[in-house]
């Protein structure tokens, strides 16, 4: 088990603050960051926070994850709906993954109500802005401090 959380950002994350702010709120990727690294600290977790709008770049991502046996917090903003290869590779993962929307995907419009990516995850936190970020990093804590206390 590594001590190393993966914050993996899809398409489109790089404008939130920018990018309609009456759905994604007016916190930056750059101020999510700042929070994620916080929290991980807090936890005892080392963080590797990254951003791209290509698919195939966070599913190398998602494989170095697994490599380094390394726990996941995932937004795959628009990837969530459609990307089968993102799928397939989080569901080798044997550490906790933790899907985050910024948005409820449940009361949007049908299109982004159902994520692929869930079928992979822990968990999932949608709805509660940035915030969701902090709540899957200490959810993932959680289920690594479980699995390091459970009897072998």
């Amino acid at each position: 088990m590594s001590d190393t959380l993966y914050i993996l950002n899809g398409p489109n994350l790089n404008l939130l603050g920018v990018r309609e702010p009456h759905l994604y709120g007016s916190t930056t990727l750059a101020q999510v960051e700042q929070m994620c690294r916080r929290v991980a600290g807090e936890l005892g977790l080392a963080c590797e926070f990254r951003q791209s709008n290509h698919e195939g770049v966070l599913v190398d991502w998602v494989q170095e994850a697994r490599e380094r046996a390394a726990a996941v917090v995932i937004n795959p903003a628009g990837l969530s709906f459609r990307s089968i290869p993102l799928l397939d590779a989080l569901k080798t993962l044997e550490q906790p993954i933790a899907e985050v929307h910024v948005t409820n995907i449940h009361r949007r419009d049908a299109l982004y109500q159902h994520s692929l990516v869930s079928l992979a995850a822990t968990g999932v936190i949608c709805g509660f802005g940035p915030f969701g970020y902090e709540l899957a990093i200490r959810a993932v804590a959680q289920q690594l401090a479980m699995a390091a206390n459970a009897p072998a």
